[in-house]
């Protein structure tokens, strides 16, 4: 379907299709719509780790990656 809106980039029609047809399997596989989980825990998708509970773990992972760069020399 995302190939199908790159290629509609000069037919308003076909790109609007093509969106609409990204958005019903975005919708399928759960990346957009409501919550499918009830667990009770929020929803902090579409939210920078930074803003989140996660911001200690997320910090962790950078500051890893970044001695792993230096360490490696790139």
């Amino acid at each position: 379907a995302r190939r199908a809106v790159r290629d509609a980039k000069d037919d308003e029609d076909a790109l609007s299709q093509a969106r609409r047809r990204v958005d019903e399997a975005k919708i399928h596989l759960g990346e957009r719509g409501p919550v499918w989980w009830n667990d009770g825990a929020p929803d902090f998708n579409r939210h920078l780790a930074k803003n989140t509970p996660y911001r200690d773990w997320a910090a962790d992972i950078r500051e890893s990656e970044d001695d792993d760069h230096k360490r490696l020399g790139s």
